[in-house]
């Protein structure tokens, strides 16, 4: 086993005082102090060191009328810094924001892709970066980037066949070239960190399901981000929702599709945006509805042994709301609750998600926190 040295100990402690600042927003020192568990002597020495760095800051006096001494809060300072994120899950443009140290998007650039793969994706990719960076009026924390695939926690895209990547140390290659701190991540573990942090989501059973050219899915387990072996956990889109026997039954979705992974009936040959708009087009309202409840059925019982698994609180779908939020999600809860005891059925919550088409990039800024500050 390791030793835990003390610089350990103080940067632990550092990220719980950055956390509580993050999420509770301006406190005095005592407050911090209980929240925290830690002694007031030490609360009082981070806090001095992490004014001394210009993260924090004093904001005042607290308000309220207590008797003794008013509590001076303290606060993260909304010009300590600013972060490049970069969402990579469109396959025809790559899109990116400079958000402020609250997540929110200062300023907005997007570059189409126009068919680029390998390295003149990486090239691309570069150029938007550094165009953002140029943008920024705050020191710049770092570039968080969420790109779809299997990728490690280094940063390296071990596979993603859209772009072309493999095996491509991206994080490496944007941070030699940019100069800065580079963190990579797949893109539905990116937006289940966003949805965590920003989105008000319980971490206790999260999982966060992108719905777009493909699916996939990030998990939070009790505040932690769930890998799996080889980083490949949340790949539900390659998992099989349609095959032979439900041909034969006569199921609503014809023969099983080829999927871009090689087999036949995943569900991302029926949940894809791209799916779900062939399925509907040219249909009046009801076969509408009804055609996009066949789905969310079919999601309903994929997810349900996840459910039960992981004993989830909380799924969250990130896509199209006129295609995801109504029959597909009303459909996908009750068959998820038709097939999990009551103990984890009957208080699961399937929703949309709350950040919009920005989770993504609050998402990939919370990578960047979490890598640079242990804020998560």
């Amino acid at each position: 086993m390791a030793k835990v040295l003390p610089e350990d100990g103080r940067a632990h402690n550092r990220s719980l005082i950055l956390q509580q600042l993050f999420h509770a927003g301006p406190v005095s020192r005592a407050d911090l102090a209980r929240t925290t568990g830690l002694t007031r002597v030490t609360v009082s020495d981070l806090v001095a060191s992490l004014m001394s760095e210009g993260l924090v800051t004093e904001m005042g006096i607290r308000s309220e009328g207590r008797v003794g001494k008013p509590a001076i809060l303290i606060g993260v300072r909304p010009d300590a810094f600013e972060i490049v994120a970069v969402d990579l899950t469109d396959d025809a443009s790559m899109h990116g924001a400079v958000l402020d140290v609250f997540g929110g998007v200062v300023h907005r650039r997007s570059t189409a892709l126009g068919g680029r793969t390998g390295t003149d994706a990486v090239d691309a990719l570069l150029d938007l970066c550094r165009e953002l960076v140029a943008l920024a009026t705050c020191p710049v924390l770092g570039v968080g980037v969420g790109s779809p695939g299997v990728i490690d926690a280094d940063g390296t895209v071990v596979e993603a066949p859209n772009r072309g990547w493999y095996d491509v140390p991206l994080a490496t290659q944007l941070s030699a070239a940019l100069d800065l701190p580079v963190h990579v991540a797949n893109d539905a573990n990116v937006a289940v960190l966003g949805e965590y942090t920003y989105g008000g989501a319980s971490g206790s059973g999260l999982l966060v399901l992108t719905v777009g050219q493909g699916v996939g899915a990030g998990i939070v387990l009790d505040g932690a981000l769930v890998q799996g072996h080889r980083h490949a956990a949340g790949e539900i889109g390659h998992v099989t929702a349609v095959d032979e026997r439900d041909d034969a039954e006569g199921a609503p979705f014809g023969s099983a599709e080829q999927c871009a992974c090689g087999r036949r009936g995943c569900l991302e040959t029926l949940l894809s945006v791209p799916a779900l708009r062939r399925r509907v087009a040219g249909l009046d309202p009801s076969a509408t509805e009804a055609a996009l409840a066949a789905v969310g059925q079919r999601l309903g019982i994929v997810l349900a042994p996840v459910a039960s698994a992981l004993n989830l609180f909380e799924v969250v779908l990130v896509g199209p709301p006129d295609l995801l939020d109504g029959p597909l999600r009303d459909a996908a809860l009750r068959t998820i609750q038709e097939r999990t005891m009551p103990v984890i059925g009957s208080k699961l919550r399937l929703r949309m998600t709350a950040l919009g088409e920005d989770g993504a990039l609050s998402g990939a800024a919370v990578l960047v926190l979490s890598g640079q500050l242990g804020v998560s």
